[in-house]
């Protein structure tokens, strides 16, 4: 048997959620063999003088093929999904299998896989979402599948066709709680929205830019306050999805604070887009419409403070890809339809890593250990993965970026590989961006450029979460 290692990564500045260090990497069927000084040779070798060598991002919140129930279409399957997370330097997807009212969560499930079968350039979890928590999902269903390795679920407060109610979500807390699993919640007092966008629609506000004046900051307080206190009741950690406000961040900093185990996540949207991308001219403001909305210019200040701060584990991208244009995008309702009608989302898996490290690490905001964990290393301890992913480290995968941070570029939607016909972070400048990326030891992306082949990627069947606190 050859000692030799199959693929050694040289003079490489690595950087993981703790330490910086220069070292050789030696990855041997497809895991990281060694980290050391004139490592022996290589059946393969890359000279990363010059480029930070990071653990492959992992974007623990994306939907990918996800059904609709209001004939709107993703765009993007796990094809061109997986092949734009890697060519952004994500090496590892957490979509999620939705539970539709009246199906069954296996059949979900199920239906999910089959969905991903074959298409995966790179690997991926499920998470589940729990819309119709009836007495079988609970007692039965969703016991078993967090035993089989969906050790977490989404909780939806707004949107008719997901929303539980209090009592629901206190049932499905405590089966969270029983059975270790972690539990995400969108928190958004849905009845508020519901009593603010009638009155809207009645007055003739249907623009795009009113769908944040349906949804202000004290709705996003509001319920994160409700679900804070529903995790204090059935003392379960739980964790806040796509955070957007000062509000919100305000009550989570309180529970944090109180030793309360609360978990929080943001996104790209809420330190890049504002409210004013609502009124872009014409359907455009569409494009930037995702729950909840980008809120003030000041407010993107304060979840770079989050960042700092620790108040956020996770940046993710809540991927979500309707195109601008097209049937069964964002114009599902017809030209000119209600903001209300409109799909929610906005694409962002390939973008996620290069606008965070660009404008957070390259620009002093956050540090690059901060960086890796916020991109990586706390979604794979948070979503049972870790040390298998998230970091770099002897025995993990070999998911490993080589990034370029000496050339700026302006991110344009042709430059990107997800099927939509837009992207909202069209024109910003970046000085980051991926140049060699490594997924389980096989390169998949090669001087910026797709090299990997669809169907690669595997199933990760996840552990129980590593809490923090």
């Amino acid at each position: 048997m050859s000692s030799r290692f199959d693929l050694v990564i040289r003079n490489a500045r690595v950087a993981t959620a703790a330490d910086t260090m220069v070292c050789d990497l030696g990855i041997r069927a497809g895991r990281i063999a060694a980290l050391g000084q004139d490592l022996s040779a290589g059946h393969r070798e890359i000279d990363a003088a010059g480029r930070l060598v990071l653990p492959g991002g992992i974007d623990a919140h994306c939907h990918l093929d996800q059904p609709m129930s209001d004939g709107s279409v993703m765009a993007d399957d796990f094809a061109s999904g997986t092949l734009s997370a890697a060519c952004g330097g994500t090496t590892t997807v957490i979509p999620f299998a939705c539970q539709m009212k009246g199906q069954s969560l296996r059949a979900a499930v199920t239906d999910y896989h089959a969905r991903a079968e074959g298409k995966a350039l790179i690997d991926y979890a499920f998470h589940l979402i729990v819309s119709d928590p009836t007495a079988s999902v609970l007692g039965q269903e969703l016991p078993a599948l967090i035993g089989e390795g969906y050790t977490s679920f989404k909780i939806y407060m707004t949107y008719d066709d997901l929303k539980l109610n209090d009592r629901q979500i206190l049932e499905t807390l405590d089966v969270a709680r029983r059975e270790g699993a972690m539990a995400m919640i969108h928190a958004e007092n849905t009845d508020a929205i519901a009593w603010l966008t009638e009155r809207l629609e009645l007055a003739g506000r249907i623009a795009p830019k009113y769908h944040a004046v349906a949804r202000p900051l004290l709705v996003e307080r509001e319920a994160t306050h409700r679900a804070i206190s529903f995790a204090e009741l059935v003392d379960v950690p739980i964790l806040i999805v796509h955070v957007s406000g000062r509000e919100a961040v305000e009550q989570i900093r309180w529970a944090q604070s109180r030793g309360l185990r609360i978990h929080a996540e943001t996104c790209p949207q809420y330190l890049f887009l504002s409210a004013e991308d609502l009124d872009r001219p014409g359907h455009d403001g569409a494009m930037c419409i995702c729950s909840p909305p980008p809120r003030d210019k000041a407010n993107q200040e304060v979840i770079w403070a989050g960042l700092r701060n620790g108040t956020f584990d996770i940046v993710s991208s809540d991927h979500a890809p309707f195109r601008l244009n097209g049937p069964t995008g964002k114009k599902v309702a017809g030209e000119g339809a209600s903001f209300s009608k409109i799909p929610n989302g906005i694409p962002g898996l390939e973008t996620r890593m290069a606008l965070l490290l660009s404008e957070g690490v390259l620009k002093g905001r956050i540090t690059l250990q901060q960086f890796v964990a916020l991109t990586a290393t706390n979604a794979a301890k948070l979503y049972g993965l870790y040390p298998r992913k998230g970091s770099i480290a002897i025995g993990a995968d070999a998911d490993i970026v080589l990034w370029d941070t000496g050339t700026a570029r302006t991110i344009g939607n042709a430059m990107l590989h997800h099927n939509v016909d837009y992207t909202p972070y069209e024109g910003i400048e970046v000085s980051a961006w991926p140049d060699t990326v490594i997924s389980r030891g096989d390169i998949v992306v090669e001087r910026g450029r797709p090299v990997g082949q669809a169907g690669r990627g595997q199933f990760l069947a996840c552990a129980r979460p590593q809490y923090r606190g």
